[in-house]
């Protein structure tokens, strides 16, 4: 069987119709895919079209305040890739006078691009033979060729790096990236794949041996650390409230939050009001504070679980450096924030 052959044909029928496809421009390409990393297509979606029509180019983009790309990146997560997506139009627009890199080894010199990201952009747009790799295809090829090489390795990258580019169609690169990759996502799926619907159910090997559910391996991660916060919403009479930006380095580097304390454990009333009086969190004499979420709020996160209780601070003064509560949707605050900020009535 052609590998490649089947698999593009298998593309030409099933793929779905989405709004990057219709283009081979670089910059729609570059951010179509910084978007879906980590992130489905159904929620990526609305991120991709709300940027083109905020910066239909990397010109806009480029000239945009951190805080702007921030906010419109807000809930999808992996900050770090709107920081780098900033930093990354910057460099183009000053130091490549708006030309996009175009090809592999450049594409690579653009902060937050790897080689997966480097290898769909070249292939895509500038026709060159560069193997995509990501999850759908690591999944894809270890079914396929019964591969128990662990994939998050530095031994199961390259392998399966230098078989992606061994399969690779030379005369439609862009097409057969573009087709295992859906074909991972759409077919190979994670969980429960219909396998007796496929066009490799002959010849793929983990069907054959009945480890479907076992492949692709992964070498088991560190178990997620516990922290526990607690954010205070202060409420003052002249209808403001605190945001603070954070800007050490972090996932929610530059985004804004409430007021936090840290514990060890999580926290008792009495715990709370001792800490925020020691961290000159209080200093009106006269406040109100109460607990807004009785059940503790856990936010999973790759590494790190955070279990989260929001204090309500009701102050009978006016707060100086405070925000007006009607701007708090101006600023880009981490999804944890923004559910509470959705949720809770001012």
């Amino acid at each position: 069987m052609n590998f490649s052959k089947t698999l593009i044909n298998w593309y030409s029928v099933n793929k779905r119709i989405l709004p990057w496809r219709e283009t081979t421009n670089p910059y729609c390409i570059w951010l179509s895919e910084i978007i879906l990393q980590q992130t489905q297509v159904k929620q990526g979606l609305p991120y991709y079209e709300a940027f083109l029509g905020k910066f239909p180019s990397v010109f806009h983009l480029a000239n945009a305040d951190e805080a702007q790309v921030l906010k419109l990146w807000q809930g999808l997560g992996y900050y770090s890739r709107a920081r780098n997506l900033h930093a990354a139009a910057k460099f183009i627009v000053n130091d490549l006078k708006g030309e996009f890199p175009n090809n592999y080894k450049d594409l690579l010199k653009l902060k937050g691009v790897g080689d997966y990201t480097a290898s769909a952009i070249s292939s895509i747009c500038f026709n060159e033979v560069a193997a995509v790799v990501d999850g759908n295809v690591y999944r894809a090829l270890s079914r396929y060729f019964g591969i128990d090489t662990p994939i998050n390795s530095s031994k199961g990258a390259k392998e399966f790096k230098l078989l992606a580019q061994e399969l690779i169609d030379a005369k439609q690169p862009a097409e057969f990236n573009q087709a295992i990759m859906e074909f991972g996502a759409m077919q190979c799926k994670p969980k429960n794949p219909d396998c007796s619907s496929c066009p490799f159910k002959d010849s793929c090997v983990a069907l054959q041996k009945n480890i479907v559910s076992e492949l692709p391996v992964k070498i088991k991660s560190a178990k997620a650390k516990k922290k526990y916060f607690n954010f205070l919403v202060f409420i003052s009479d002249d209808k403001k409230t605190v945001l603070e930006k954070r800007t050490g380095k972090g996932i929610w580097q530059n985004l804004y939050q409430f007021p936090l304390i840290e514990t060890k454990r999580e926290a008792n009333f009495e715990t709370l009001l001792e800490l925020a009086k020691k961290q000159d969190l209080l200093k009106s004499v006269n406040f109100e504070l109460t607990l807004y979420n009785k059940d503790t709020l856990v936010h999973k996160l790759s590494h790190q679980h955070l279990y989260t209780k929001f204090w309500i601070v009701k102050i009978n003064t006016n707060l100086e450096k405070g925000i007006l509560i009607d701007d708090i949707e101006n600023y880009a605050v981490p999804i944890l924030i923004g559910n509470f900020i959705e949720k809770f009535e001012f």
